[in-house]
């Protein structure tokens, strides 16, 4: 079984794929980078860049009845990880203390649009 997971709430997807698969046991969401659904824009700073990617992620969840908490492993893809330190502090506002979940975290020479993170998430349903 597989359903398309769509939500006006986080940005469409710029390319052949869907904002998330639900697959019967788990939510499988694509990469979010940090674009504000209502504006097509990008926040500056990564601080701001984490929080809107978590906050795209959220949206798809919640479009598909689930919550942060259902989330079992993240990757995060940074262009510099340099703003690790950063990024981390606002990741951890978004999660339930000890029940976080596993997570990747990788500096990629480019992102999207430019951005400074994207965020994926595996969901256990």
């Amino acid at each position: 079984m597989k359903n398309i997971i769509a939500t006006e709430k986080a940005p469409a997807a710029i390319g052949p794929y869907s904002q998330a698969i639900d697959c019967g046991a788990l939510l499988i969401t694509s990469g979010q980078i940090p674009v504000d659904p209502a504006t097509g824009a990008m926040p500056e700073g990564i601080t701001a860049q984490t929080r809107q990617s978590l906050t795209n992620v959220k949206a798809i969840l919640e479009k598909a009845g689930l919550t942060m908490d259902n989330v079992i492993k993240t990757t995060v893809f940074l262009q510099n990880m340099g703003d690790f330190a950063a990024m981390n502090a606002v990741y951890a506002e978004f999660f339930t203390e000890g029940s976080y979940p596993a997570r990747s975290a990788v500096e990629v020479a480019a992102l999207p649009k430019g951005a400074l993170v994207e965020i994926e998430a595996i969901c256990a349903k």
